[in-house]
């Protein structure tokens, strides 16, 4: 006996209880109340976001948090207020990274709930669409094609039910379900329909347990994530043993006033932290979030909007992608004498026979009706339409048995090669229309060759409508080098014919005759460009082709046949119209059902990717510069030359206020992988130019400068050096230049100048520049490093492209 069957014997079983449902009616209003009470409810937490808690915790607790927290902390014992304002600039950015987060978040969850399926439910023998949440133990759920389990159950009703549970298995044949068989949460229907009773429900569903512990990993590889987590790790190992010498050589190499010892150490600390720079990032995806949430775009996983940016390969499936869903019957073609009344007749009750009929059907049941002329007619078997095999059916009872077995389905499918019906569907095919046939079946419906040796009745002609924007976008993607991949179950000549109407050039091929093998299957991929007849499982090796070969592959989709690709895509794009299943497992939901959204989150992609490398460089080249300043103060055993003040004013008008509105600002600039080396490459360079000349205008400084106060000259003379050296950099980085960057640099310039001018802002900040030849002597030491770092920088971009 299974454990299937163990638990339906069981009289402890929930099955058992007195108020167990009825098939048929399902739960009471009293039954569901009880197993409310009793904490019986899916009550799984949404996928969507995380809880302001967590969003806090992450953006409060962290290591360099706790890094300046604790020199802030010292610094407001020790020095005056001037030089703590670093740490109130750490409490402005947490505080706009969590306001941010939540405006993110308050966004994807409104969202998800516009986007959320309300599974049918059988309350007091009525079907009543419910939320996911909702639903309780013992409930009588009912599926259709396209339908994902949410809970486990127990199959009560099945009516040709066909499940996929690759999704949990890994087995990819559809299994069929009869009642009293197990229905597995996270698996979905591929054909026909039925109901089944909740035996588990919240955590304690299968999907759920898996969902829970998939949610500690990132789901979507995120370059730029782990590149900043790397880049951070090596900031790590550098900042721990600089920082110990430095504190070293301040405290005891030296015989200064302990409490202006503290303040220097503390300086050089400080600026080794890029404290900013994952608040950025946080920011600029969060930003993203919300611009395209207004555009109806769910992101349900952050990084899945760089992800989009760096594909190269766009996997489309045609129907609902690049057409609409609904389709338009144009002609009905009778072969080989049959009455034409006779098979409209048919026609109308196979469309009443399939309770959840897809697009084709619905066109033909919109048509042809049920019109009573086979009332007579009794529907004894029904095999429902799936991907795989290509056709539904269903058998009929006049009484003498003489309506028989039908099939609707793909004509080359059903047919022989030489079959002179098939010729006609080529010339029908070649105009872009889609044809099924109508053919009288000469074995019984659970025959599994019953597809083998038909009587061809009659054509269905049907025309598809192609989305309006679908032309533009493929246009859009051509331009930015991103192949388009059309991956269809249709014909491959109607595809191909479509996909030329939106001007989709390149080679059609019929999916029947691909190699099996990857490396040849990727070749294929490669020449082609139009794919037809695919079957699920196709869809999901052609994926693993194209990535094979290198490619960073979407794949967009909306029906049940997509689900195994989609999930295996670097970013899955799933329709808002279109199946549970695909919403479940792609990272991306246009809401709207428009193609043309897409577009706009590549934008937003290569707006984050491209803003980010460039704040990561500024950023970078401060902790490089610091880090160099400190290790140069401790073998010269001199003092540090700043306090934390200086390095507050210089971090806020050459990195903070600059950084923010960079990487805020629109950006098209293509993709490009390496962030970790393409960052390091400019910040190394600029973080030792900068740091070098800014030490030797210290030590020049220590020698013009004697008697008291030479301290303070000295490091007016030094931070006047790195000022205009880091504005340099900047300039660099805004390239190229317009207006709103030259404005943006020009007031970097202007708000140091004013610091310079005004009295109590000199005292404010302990700047101010004594004599003639030191500033100047800055100013040429400054102009000097400038001049090598563009140099330094020129070489690397040809000595080390990438």
């Amino acid at each position: 006996m299974t454990h299937l069957d163990a638990d339906r014997l069981d009289p402890e079983h929930p099955a058992h209880a007195v108020d167990a449902p009825s098939p048929a009616t399902g739960l009471t209003a009293a039954g569901v109340a009880e197993r409310i009470a009793r904490g019986q409810v899916n009550d799984v937490p949404v996928r969507s976001s995380r809880s302001l808690a967590d969003i806090v915790r992450a953006n409060v607790f962290t290591r360099f948090n706790a890094i300046i927290g604790v020199l802030w902390v010292i610094m407001l014992f020790v020095a005056p207020i001037q030089d703590s304002l670093f740490g109130f600039v750490i409490l402005a950015n947490t505080g706009i990274g969590i306001i941010q987060e939540w405006r993110a978040k308050k966004t994807l969850d409104s969202l998800a709930l516009i986007g959320e399926v309300r599974p049918t439910v059988r309350r007091d023998g009525k079907p009543v669409g419910i939320s996911t949440s909702e639903i309780v133990l013992d409930d009588v759920i009912e599926i259709g094609p396209g339908d994902k389990a949410v809970v486990d159950g127990v199959c009560v009703e099945a009516d040709g039910l066909e499940i996929d549970e690759s999704l949990l298995t890994g087995e990819a044949d559809p299994v069929v379900k009869q009642p009293g068989d197990q229905v597995m949460s996270g698996s979905f229907v591929v054909a026909g329909g039925g109901a089944f009773r909740a035996t588990k429900v919240g955590r304690e569903a299968y999907a759920a347990q898996l969902a829970e512990e998939a949610s500690r990993f990132t789901l979507v590889q995120s370059e730029l994530r782990s590149g900043i987590s790397t880049i951070l790790k090596y900031v790590t190992w550098m900042m721990v043993p600089t920082a110990i010498g430095l504190i070293l050589s301040q405290l005891l190499a030296k015989d200064n006033d302990l409490d202006d010892s503290i303040a220097r150490t503390v300086g050089g600390i400080v600026p080794m932290v890029p404290e900013g720079l994952v608040l950025l990032t946080s920011v600029a995806f969060a930003i993203g979030v919300v611009r395209l949430g207004r555009k109806q775009c769910l992101v349900q996983e952050l990084p899945a909007i760089e992800g989009l940016a760096r594909v190269d390969t766009v996997c489309l499936d045609k129907t609902g992608t690049l057409t609409e869903g609904g389709m338009d019957v144009t002609d009905l073609r009778v072969l080989d004498g049959a009455d034409e009344r006779h098979v409209r007749a048919v026609l109308g009750a196979l469309g009443a026979s399939d309770p959840r009929p897809n697009a084709s059907l619905q066109a033909i049941i919109d048509t042809y009706p049920d019109d009573g002329s086979a009332g007579a007619w009794r529907n004894t078997r029904s095999l429902p339409f799936s991907s795989a095999r290509k056709y539904s059916g269903a058998t009929f009872d006049e009484g003498d048995g003489a309506a028989g077995t039908w099939l609707l389905g793909a004509p080359d499918v059903l047919l022989p090669e030489d079959d002179p019906a098939l010729a006609e569907t080529g010339r029908l095919n070649e105009q872009g229309l889609r044809v099924l046939l109508l053919a009288r079946a000469a074995r019984d419906l659970d025959d599994p060759e019953v597809a083998e040796g038909v009587e061809p009745t009659a054509l269905v002609v049907l025309e598809q409508r192609l989305r309006p924007d679908a032309a533009d976008t493929l246009r859009y993607f051509a331009d930015q080098d991103v192949r388009a991949k059309v991956i269809s179950g249709d014909n491959a000549v109607s595809v191909g014919a479509v996909a030329a109407k939106l001007g989709l050039s390149g080679a059609t091929v019929d999916a029947r005759r691909l190699p099996a093998e990857r490396e040849e299957m990727a070749g294929a991929l490669d020449e082609g460009t139009v794919f037809g007849r695919v079957t699920p499982q196709q869809k999901r090796d052609m994926v693993a082709a194209l990535q094979s070969r290198g490619h960073t592959v979407a794949m967009t989709g909306d029906g049940v046949n997509d689900v195994l690709a989609l999930k295996d895509a670097d970013i899955g794009v799933a329709m808002g119209s279109g199946s549970e299943a695909t919403r479940a497992v792609a990272q991306i939901v246009l809401l709207n059902n428009s193609f043309a959204t897409l577009p706009s989150v590549v934008a937003e992609g290569r707006r984050v990717i491209g803003n980010i490398t460039r704040v990561a460089t500024l950023f970078l080249v401060k902790t490089v510069y610091s880090v160099l300043l400190a290790i140069l103060v401790v073998c010269s055993q001199v003092e540090y030359p700043f306090l934390p003040r200086h390095l507050t004013l210089l971090s806020t008008l050459t990195i903070g206020v600059p950084a923010f509105f960079l990487a805020l600002a629109p950006n098209r600039e293509r993709a490009r992988p390496h962030f970790v080396r393409r960052v390091m490459r400019y910040a190394i360079p600029g973080g030792v130019v900068a740091g070098a000349a800014t030490f030797v205008t210290y030590l020049v400084a220590r020698q013009h400068y004697t008697g008291p106060g030479a301290l303070d000259a000295e490091t007016s003379a030094a931070t006047l050096t790195l000022f205009l050296i880091s504005m340099w950099v900047l300039a660099i980085i805004a390239r190229p230049y317009t207006w709103w960057r030259v404005l943006l640099v020009a007031a970097m310039g202007l708000g140091f100048v004013v610091v310079l001018a005004v009295p109590w802002l000199q005292d404010f900040f302990a700047l101010k520049l004594v004599g003639v030849t030191m500033p100047w002597t800055a100013v040429g030491i400054a102009v000097a490093g400038a001049a090598v770092l563009e140099l330094t920088w020129g070489w690397v971009d040809r000595r080390f492209p990438v």
